[in-house]
């Protein structure tokens, strides 16, 4: 699954049920008589308001995959704000609770909204800390999270040179029994029943950017999660993410948009295509929050909207062959060829000296936020900020048994569905999985100190001739010296410590 960390374009975080601790909230058996759901798919293109998917659906000339499973409305408001962050609003459909800004998969330390008593939106699925930017603590929470299927980018911050804690993870990701793929190819031909993607050091490309021999697609992942994941007769849980639309909405880039949507509609259509096979998967596909409040149509066509044919709207979009951040690539290094650029790759023949000044003064790895508002200006696009959005936002869903979420629901009701079609209960799982780690040891009449090594913290836990040693951020303890692995991993908020159930009852 995708590490979003705003570092990633894709990744894929998924787990086989019964090989590795899922958790999602509320339970309830199913009626025998309908289709017996065993998987669940959740597909989040972040920031993908729905100006973007009407855009899109426009210049694609047909139906997007996700129009036929249109069935609601979420309501993305966070904790503390109306308008949500990527972190407590991927936390409220992986756990069921909203949460405050930059908190990853912990519940809010401010709840003041009205009724309310590594990348955010992957990590919120497999990691727990109140700051979505570490993203030491993050990913190493990810690598022993037991996730059968991990694809994306973001391969730097698993190596040690990167790392405050000097942990080579990648090596560990490889002694975990993971095949770690780097290319197209690997991914493609490995038939490993774990297996452990990084195909960028940072940032994945844009899909109208990206090279193919070098770069997975999104739906290339998907397919690839689902080969891997349905082997198991037990059923599995997938959670999807298409990254950068939010980045292309946060640079109001209208081609970066159309690019991305239509990637993750072709993500759509693979795990669509699987569920409408199989009848034992249920689908959901819901952004996390709106983003820079994109409209077809500006200032510029106040008094003429009704009379403007759909190509102005698309004829300045249907010229772009790369993204703003693509144009990069064909730069060349004293960036003299800017005019010449723009014409052949964006149609732009009319570029003011201005304009092309802009382009040449902009900072690497920043393009889109300079060129999307010329293609926008030009193809009469319309933005009303380049931050997040606060309005409802489109639910998309698909079961077998044709129990689907419906109306105007809260995003935590996602998690609550999930779970009620996977017959989970996040409650019973997080009293096993989240023991408040001092109170429980100290109850068993143990002392608790904490011990930290050049970044690697421990908690050290003794009664009579006993120890346990308690890695932080690890399911790996030592019992007297012998390596034990645990259900869960060991979390630190910091503040206070949690520790899976078996942690508690090693100590007798």
């Amino acid at each position: 699954m995708q590490f979003k960390y705003k570092q990633t374009a894709a990744i894929l975080l998924s787990a086989a049920i019964g090989t590795a601790g899922i958790s999602v909230a509320g339970a309830a058996p199913q009626e025998a008589a309908q289709p017996a759901v065993k998987n669940v798919i959740i597909l989040i293109p972040d920031g993908m308001s729905v100006g973007g998917t009407t855009l899109t659906r426009w210049y694609k000339g047909a139906p997007l995959a996700l129009d036929e499973m249109a069935s609601g409305l979420v309501r993305t408001y966070s904790a503390d704000a109306a308008i949500a962050d990527s972190a407590p609003a991927g936390s409220a459909f992986a756990n069921g609770h909203k949460s405050h800004t930059g908190f990853v998969g912990v519940l809010p330390d401010v709840a003041n909204m009205p009724g309310e008593i590594m990348h955010a939106t992957p990590a919120d699925f497999s990691a727990h800390y109140p700051d979505r930017s570490n993203y030491d603590a993050l990913s190493e929470q990810q690598v022993y999270a037991g996730m059968d299927v991990v694809l994306g980018g973001g391969g730097k911050f698993f190596a040690s040179e990167n790392r405050k804690d000097k942990e080579n993870l990648i090596s560990e990701i490889e002694r975990l029994g993971y095949d770690y793929l780097t290319t197209p190819q690997e991914l493609k031909s490995s038939n490993a029943s774990k297996i452990w993607g990084m195909f960028a050091p940072g940032a994945m490309a844009y899909e109208m950017d990206r090279s193919p021999e070098k770069e997975p697609s999104l739906a290339e992942m998907t397919q690839k999660a689902i080969d891997v994941l349905s082997k198991n007769d037990n059923g599995f849980f997938l959670m999807v993410e298409g990254s950068k639309v939010d980045w292309a909405a946060h640079a109001n880039d209208p081609v970066g948009i159309i690019s991305d949507v239509l990637s993750f509609d072709d993500a759509v259509k693979v795990a669509l295509d699987y569920a409408k096979a199989n009848q034992d998967t249920a689908i959901v596909a819901v952004t996390d929050h709106g983003n820079g409040g994109l409209t077809i149509g500006n200032k510029d066509t106040t008094k003429t909207y009704d009379k403007e044919p759909l190509s102005t709207f698309l004829a300045p979009l249907q010229k772009a062959k790369l993204t703003g951040e693509g144009l990069e690539s064909v730069l060349n290094a004293d960036r003299s060829n800017i005019k010449e650029v723009m014409a052949e790759y964006f149609g732009i023949t009319d570029l003011t000296d201005a304009e092309a000044a802009a382009i040449k003064s902009t900072k690497a790895g920043s393009l889109n936020y300079t060129v999307g508002p010329m293609i926008s200006d030009r193809a009469r696009i319309g933005w009303t900020t380049g931050g997040h959005t606060g309005e409802d936002v489109v639910l998309y869903s698909y079961s077998p048994n044709g129990d689907r979420p419906m109306g105007v629901i809260e995003n935590t009701d996602v998690a609550k569905y999930m779970a009620r079609m996977l017959n989970v209960s996040l409650d019973e799982t997080t009293k096993q999985l989240f023991v408040p780690a001092r109170g429980a040891f100290e109850a068993k009449g143990a002392s608790v100190t904490w011990e930290d090594n050049q970044g690697n913290s421990f908690i050290t836990v003794t009664k009579g001739t006993t120890t346990l040693k308690l890695h932080v951020f690890k399911n790996i303890a030592e019992l007297n010296g012998q390596a034990v692995q645990l259900k869960g991993n060991v979390i630190f908020n910091g503040i206070n410590a949690y520790v899976p159930q078996d942690a508690v009852d090693l100590i007798h």
